[in-house]
């Protein structure tokens, strides 16, 4: 009734071709681990092919963003350390007409510590910043977070003495800046802030 063939047994792979298939499938996913899962998913790129094709700077996101998330939720346990400040400000809440005030904040970085400043801005507020490195330079991401949103790039570059510009808040939330300090000795970040935002203090 049916007209299908049974295989012959010279059609069949050896146990040595089978050997040899799992081998290969073994060393292929081991190079896709260390290539490509360790860099983007850890920032460990023990190759230096994730650098090149950009996976290890997304690992290194992720790793950034985890430890956000941790410090927010440490310092939603704890009360945050107070704000120095250089002139009267005063705190509305996100989403209220901020008053304009100005503030200027100093922190010191040791090699391969990280640190993140944050303005709590309603949509379309605008601030005026301007920070400087001294004894070195920094990797920095700007950046802002929300309920809802995890994160939002405004911008972000490497090896970096100082930036300045104007930040214009894209929603209600916080708006700041993370640095890591990536060289060999210690670093003092001063950041000045001029606009309309109801707060400003560290939060890692």
């Amino acid at each position: 009734m049916f007209n299908s063939q049974k295989p012959q047994i010279e059609d069949l792979p050896t146990s040595r071709q089978l050997l040899r298939a799992t081998a290969i499938a073994i060393v292929a996913a081991g190079a896709i681990l260390v290539a490509v899962v360790l860099p983007s998913e850890y920032a460990v790129d023990p190759t230096g092919v994730g650098r090149q094709l950009g996976l290890t700077q997304m690992g290194e996101i992720k790793a950034q963003l985890a430890e956000e998330a941790a410090a927010d939720a440490a310092a939603g346990a704890a009360p945050a350390a107070p704000v120095s400040q250089t002139a009267p400000a005063e705190v509305a809440a996100v989403g209220a007409a901020a008053a304009t005030r100005s503030d200027t904040m100093k922190l010191t970085l040791a090699p391969g510590q990280g640190a993140e400043i944050k303005a709590t801005m309603a949509k379309g507020a605008r601030v005026n910043f301007n920070w400087s490195v001294e004894g070195g330079q920094v990797n920095f991401d700007t950046h802002a977070d929300a309920p809802g949103i995890a994160y939002h790039g405004y911008g972000k570059g490497t090896d970096t003495a100082g930036e300045s510009g104007e930040l214009v808040a894209a929603f209600d939330g916080k708006h700041g800046w993370f640095w890591r300090n990536r060289s060999d000795g210690p670093v003092t970040i001063t950041l000045r802030t001029d606009g309309a935002y109801s707060d400003l203090r560290r939060v890692v």
